[in-house]
């Protein structure tokens, strides 16, 4: 259970090699924090992550994850609560692609859909579940602010994203007064190594940024979370702009 001063016991993290999912790990652990499960495809990132996070008092397990496989996910799923109930899960995976690759191969778009949002909602439906299950924990659900509305710079990822948030904001909606809390949230152009190359947009953030977001959200119980909170607005803005005139802006 999370304690007192908003502390997880266990924690599952679904992508657990992203950047911002090592950042948010580093900050949860802790005294309290017993147990800690990483899913992601093997790797030495997954495998340093996890003796980074390994101590006297913290156990790690470690599972094959892949998201754009979704028959697999129940078994993940069943290995992940094997131990117990978990207090926070977070689903962090995703692939950004690029605009120019997609018009050239439809395949891979449809391979994006696939991991952003088919496998987003089949983990966050198990998961859901599970949570119910135990009548507690938190579901974090990373998604973006290019899924507010569609670039066309980016609208293969924006949709994907679009996608996850509505599903994400309506599970959180269908397990109030579970004690279940779900929260999105909705980083804008963060510096990691999927965006690296790419030029830096306004208002821009890096994992530990977006990982000291969630902390405070998840210690508030927020629905939604924008990072930087500033974003909230420039969104809201945004949203509102006629689309001849949003057609033309350099975004």
């Amino acid at each position: 259970m999370i304690d007192a001063l908003s502390r997880p016991q266990s924690v599952a993290v679904f992508g657990a090699t992203s950047e911002i999912a090592g950042s948010l790990l580093q900050r949860l652990r802790g005294p309290a924090l017993r147990h800690i499960v990483l899913a992601a495809r093997p790797s030495p990132t997954r495998d340093a992550l996890a003796a980074s996070l390994r101590t006297d008092t913290a156990d790690v397990t470690v599972l094959d994850f892949d998201a754009s496989d979704p028959d697999s996910h129940p078994a993940v799923i069943d290995a992940a609560f094997a131990q117990g109930d978990i207090d926070v899960t977070v689903i962090a995976f995703g692939v950004l692609g690029n605009q120019a690759d997609f018009d050239a191969d439809p395949a891979s778009a449809v391979e994006a859909a696939q991991v952003n949002y088919v496998g987003g909602v089949s983990v966050g439906m198990r998961v859901a579940a599970r949570l119910r299950e135990q009548g507690h924990g938190a579901l974090v659900v990373l998604s973006s602010v290019a899924g507010e509305r569609a670039r066309a710079s980016n609208y293969v990822y924006g949709s994907t994203k679009a996608g996850l948030d509505v599903f994400a904001t309506g599970l959180g909606d269908a397990l109030h007064g579970s004690g279940v809390h779900v929260m999105v949230v909705r980083p804008g152009f963060v510096r990691t190594k999927m965006t690296d190359g790419l030029p830096e947009a306004p208002l821009s953030v890096g994992p530990d940024d977006v990982a000291d977001a969630i902390v405070n959200g998840l210690r508030h119980q927020r629905a939604t979370v924008y990072v930087p909170s500033t974003m909230r607005f420039v969104m809201s803005g945004l949203r509102h702009v006629p689309r001849s005139l949003f057609r033309r802006l350099p975004i």
